[in-house]
């Protein structure tokens, strides 16, 4: 039997509506596991226990009523920090804004409490959620559930920590370079990177075409549950779409990608994959083919240092001015991977004009479109590498082994494979579990669609997960 902080959000839905379980039930297991575990792994940056109780208690009465049935309602959420909850802080991971209090909820907390979800819980970040590990002077190290020694990855490293510790059914997380597909990958759990519009977010840098809000679950169908409360028109950010496609939100079926056609592109160009994702990325696709799709390999023509310099010269003119406005003057307080990220992108934008970006991402945009012509959606790895030390700084960059070819990058940025498909942000993404690494930590896949079609990424992520199914399984240092 599943225990009762494992369960499945859908599940636990189902279990309140016909009274077998209480709201209260479900948030009191989540906050004994907390008190169990999250001391080994950091993932949480402050607890909401006595607010979630009170909201708990009442959705309990809903139910017991039988009317104002709320999608969400009863359903603890762990939310990111970096989306605001009034009269809370919101640091960003910064010692120098500890103090600092949101006068309002972020959009996608706004929609969390108007569907009747609980937020329970906040998770940690790596300052700015400029990085792909998750450790701030403030909060400390966030560590991996299934082997402490490695990062869940990051930024929404505390929120993907979370849902594999037993900690939250769902969380949420954004993505402006795969801050959510990454952790997704590296802590066997589910991340959806939504088109650029679709979930809205905070302004002014809801603007930056290459960021996104979004969920995370342990089931793709609980990811897809969360997307649909999430998605949709806000007054206050006017990127946000309107005409939202709702998502299957009940668990597929082995043959849900029958027929389908599916590229796969092991290396996105020359990113030089470790041997255990590369393997675990070709078995996910030997199970699609086995489930009856069309699986065909293709290749790209990018370049790990086209990519960087692309996303680089983006961040030298948006994220960066802003990180270095917002931290004037408390440089000194600030970890070392936020100083060099600020310090790369203002070189980036000293050597590249913004146009030039501009041109770059076109290019990378259409080469994308010309490689998935024919093809229902792409499959590839969500990072190169199969793991990161969860107290990291990669200021000298990355070296790969396992690979052959001994290559050393110059940023750890470029070990990752999701920031092309921010640079191409109106393609959905869904990170998917593909297996386990040769280090005991969990590798994923990315399920990339065609600009706005999110729902062949669910189809896609439900068939990978009934053929090569994941969500029993359990870290085995937090086991018991």
């Amino acid at each position: 039997m599943t225990e009762l902080h494992y369960l499945d959000a859908s599940s636990a839905l189902r279990l309140f509506r016909t009274r077998e379980l209480s709201p209260v039930e479900l948030l009191d297991a989540l906050i004994a596991r907390t008190e169990a575990v999250n001391g080994s792994i950091n993932a949480l940056t402050e607890t909401l226990f006595d607010e979630a109780r009170v909201a708990a208690r009442q959705a309990a009465t809903r139910y017991a009523r039988g009317r104002d049935i709320a999608p969400l309602l009863g359903l603890p959420v762990a939310a990111k920090e970096k989306h605001g909850l009034r009269g809370r802080t919101l640091s960003q991971g910064l010692l120098a804004r500890k103090g600092d209090i949101a006068a309002a909820d972020h959009p996608v907390i706004e929609r969390i409490k108007h569907a009747g979800g609980i937020i329970h819980a906040r998770t940690t970040t790596p300052e700015y959620s400029c990085a792909t590990v998750t450790h701030s002077p403030l909060w400390g190290v966030t560590r991996n559930p299934w082997n402490l020694r490695y990062s869940p990855g990051g930024s929404s490293g505390g929120s993907g920590a979370a849902l594999a510790a037993g900690l939250a059914p769902l969380a949420t997380a954004s993505d402006i370079a795969g801050s959510t597909r990454l952790p997704a990958a590296f802590t066997g759990t589910v991340g959806f990177k939504a088109p650029y519009g679709r979930i809205p977010g905070l302004a002014p840098l809801s603007a930056d075409h290459y960021r996104g809000d979004g969920p995370m679950g342990r089931t793709v169908a609980d990811t897809a549950l969360l997307a649909n409360v999430m998605a949709g028109k806000h007054p206050g950010d006017h990127t946000s779409l309107a005409g939202v496609p709702h998502l299957a939100s009940a668990p597929g079926a082995a043959d849900a990608a029958a027929g389908m056609r599916i590229a796969l592109c092991v290396r996105l160009g020359n990113y030089p994959v470790a041997a255990d994702v590369e393997a675990n990325t070709r078995a996910v696709a030997s199970a699609l083919r086995e489930a009856g799709a069309v699986v065909e390999e293709i290749e790209l023509p990018w370049t790990t240092e086209l990519i960087s310099r692309t996303i680089f010269t983006h961040f030298g003119y948006l994220l960066g001015p802003a990180m270095e406005d917002e931290t004037e003057g408390t440089a000194e307080t600030l970890a070392s991977y936020t100083r060099r990220f600020m310090a790369d992108a203002r070189r980036a934008a000293e050597q590249n004009r913004y146009l030039d970006g501009v041109r770059a991402e076109t290019r990378i945009q259409a080469e994308l479109a010309a490689a998935m012509a024919g093809y229902d959606a792409l499959i590839c790895p969500a990072s190169a590498v199969a793991s990161l030390d969860a107290d990291g700084d990669y200021l000298d960059g990355i070296d790969l082994d396992g690979t052959g070819e001994g290559r050393h990058l110059e940023h750890y940025w470029e070990g990752h494979m999701t920031a092309p498909f921010n640079i191409a942000n109106r393609c959905p993404v869904l990170a998917v579990p593909s297996g386990t690494a040769g280090c005991g930590i969990p590798t994923g896949v990315q399920i990339v669609g065609h600009p706005f079609d999110d729902a062949t990424v669910f189809r896609v992520g439900s068939a990978v997960e009934a053929v090569r199914p994941w969500s029993d399984r359990r870290p085995e240092f937090l086991a018991g």
